[in-house]
């Protein structure tokens, strides 16, 4: 993904996005992912932003509640 500028989108807006949408398209709300994913609603609210720096088992913890796989996540 490219922003406007032609430059490469930072990953954690790439993340951030793939969340936003996918927990979109299960009707989920931040607090329903957030029990599913053992993540706080808090975390996941900066995560969506773009704000936070999704870690490995925080990834994980996403996809298994999204139902995707974490490739999904990072694409």
């Amino acid at each position: 993904m490219r922003e406007p500028n032609n430059q490469p989108m930072d990953i954690r807006a790439i993340v951030g996005l793939n969340v936003l949408r996918i927990r979109r398209e299960r009707a989920l709300s931040q607090e329903e992912l957030s029990h599913l994913s053992r993540l706080t609603r808090a975390y996941l609210s900066g995560l969506e932003a773009g704000r936070r720096n999704p870690t490995i088992v925080s990834l994980s913890r996403l996809a298994e509640a999204l139902g995707v796989e974490v490739k999904d996540l990072v694409s």
